[in-house]
């Protein structure tokens, strides 16, 4: 790859067909849809970054929602973790409204650009290896493209583990931190002159906010210590 701008990247990724248990999967759930979005007309592309190219804060999701992304061509926009999602980025600055329900809602970020390990929405929320494998020349190029980013935050698991190899891959090393997934560690790469400081969040699902894993205070430190590294 090795592409100039967003605008040819975010082309590649829309019409990205590598996948084709993910292709068949989001074209059947914007086909069929469910009831309460049945008036829908449906993304059901894979979906680009959204947010500044100027960006100092890089965000990185695991992959679309099925009804969220899917749904209405936006990260996390649409679902439940989008809310909980933008909610906190408004409070911290980086959003201009805590709520995303569409792409003209008119929501805009600010020094934020939010991706994910992989574009197409997965059965059951479970991108397999291979799929993390054929996605992540996309996030290689947007690292690459997002030159001003100093900070990155990762959630769950796969985003953090991810990127991490991502950033190896393109020459960065680990000067300081803990190579180990845990909610609120932080870890700092390298790049001739460039230093990037990588926060691990857990990811904002369902599961983990209605369980308690994840709580709106915990939530908030990640990104109230992004701003203080941005500084």
């Amino acid at each position: 790859m090795n592409f100039k701008s967003f605008e040819e990247l975010e082309n590649a990724i829309i019409n990205c067909r590598k996948c084709a248990r993910l292709v068949k999967w989001h074209e059947k759930v914007a086909k069929e849809k469910i009831a309460r979005f049945k008036n829908w007309d449906y993304w059901g592309k894979p979906l680009p970054g959204f947010g500044e190219p100027s960006a100092q804060l890089l965000i990185v999701g695991l992959a679309p929602a099925a009804h969220g992304g899917n749904r209405t061509g936006r990260m996390f926009t649409g679902d439940r973790s989008g809310d909980w999602l933008y909610k906190t980025l408004h409070k911290f600055g980086f959003a201009n409204q805590p709520i995303s329900i569409a792409k003209d809602d008119g929501l805009k970020l600010n020094n934020c650009y939010i991706t994910a390990v992989v574009r197409c929405a997965p059965p059951e929320n479970k991108p397999n290896p291979k799929e993390i494998k054929n996605c992540n020349p996309y996030l290689t190029e947007e690292l690459l493209l997002l030159e001003n980013v100093k900070v990155i935050v990762t959630l769950g698991q796969i985003s953090f583990a991810t990127t991490v190899k991502t950033l190896l891959n393109i020459g960065f090393k680990k000067i300081r931190g803990d190579l180990k997934f845990y909610h609120g560690n932080e870890l700092t790469f390298c790049k001739d002159d460039k230093e990037i400081n990588l926060i691990c969040s857990y990811h904002p699902s369902q599961r983990n906010t209605f369980t308690g894993k994840l709580t709106e205070k915990m939530f908030d430190k990640i990104f109230k210590r992004s701003k203080e590294l941005i500084k």
